[in-house]
Parts: C-alpha cells; sequence; structure tokens
C-alpha cells in the first residue's frame, strides 16, 4: 500500500468508494433510507475537488486501485475518511488518520464520527463531544461530534 497525496484525476474513483462504503460498510447502523440519503451516487465532484484541493487530502493506493482516502482541514477538521469495503480492518484509516494528524499543526483535532465509526476513533483517543441529528436530504441520520485533544 502506498499513501500518497491526492491528485484531481482520482476524485471519480473516491466518489465510487465512498457510495460502495457508506452502502456496504455502514448498512448494519444505518437503513437503507439513510444510506441512499448519506450517499445517493451523485457526488458534485467539481465541489469535492476543491474541497480536497484546499485540504491536506491522502489517498491510499494498491496496484493502481485507490482503497482508502482522508482529508482534513488546517484546523484539524477531519472531513472525510473512506476505506473500500474489501481492505477493511486492515490498518488503512488508522494510517491515513495518522498521517493526517501528523501533518496537520492543529491543537487537537475535530471529526463528526459515524455511528459504525465512532469505535475507531475511540481508539484513537477522540471523545464523544456530542451525539447530534443531521438531515440530509429529508433524512435524519445520527452521528457524533468527536475531538481528539492534547493536554
Amino acid at each position: 500500500m502506498e499513501i500518497r497525496e491526492y491528485r484531481p484525476e482520482d476524485c471519480r474513483e473516491m466518489a465510487a468508494l465512498f457510495y460502495d462504503t457508506v452502502h456496504e460498510v455502514n448498512a448494519a447502523d444505518y437503513t437503507k433510507e439513510q444510506l441512499d440519503a448519506w450517499a445517493d451516487g451523485q457526488v458534485d465532484t467539481a465541489a469535492w475537488n476543491r474541497s480536497f484541493l484546499e485540504h491536506t487530502a491522502l489517498v491510499a493506493e494498491e496496484n493502481g486501485v485507490i482503497i482508502g482516502f482522508a482529508d482534513m482541514d488546517a484546523a484539524g477538521y477531519l472531513d472525510r475518511l473512506y476505506v473500500h469495503k474489501d481492505y477493511q480492518k486492515k490498518g488503512i484509516a488508522s494510517a491515513l488518520c495518522g498521517r493526517l494528524e501528523e501533518s496537520c499543526g492543529a491543537g487537537d483535532f475535530t471529526t463528526h464520527a459515524s455511528i459504525t465509526a465512532r469505535p475507531f476513533f475511540e481508539k484513537r483517543g477522540y471523545r464523544v463531544m456530542k451525539e447530534q441529528q443531521v438531515v440530509r436530504r429529508g433524512v435524519t441520520l445520527t452521528n457524533y461530534v468527536m475531538k481528539k485533544i492534547f493536554d
């Protein structure tokens, strides 16, 4: 596995990975209606590309295939972290997250974690600040504002 910086030509493949991961990996914690609202297959790749270029964005690749990606802004907000459904529990998310945390000069890190991702972030030292209900396309989903604070 190689971890490298994001390139604009990665965006479409990342959007497909996002859709598949949400619908496969998160299916145990969310209803089909919630999954469809979260990832409907219609990613605005131009907006995603702008966002990735403004953030520190990393891609995990194996044999020329993107198997994971993550991005963080300069303030330490971890926006997206997704790993291919066939590459779960292989340390990819930890590697991506670790690299982002190391490269960011923020004093602490924040993310909005799904029900599925919450245990992963707790193991990394993030704490739940609050549970929240977010509305996507008229459908309510639960997630958690989580923070990793360095004392």
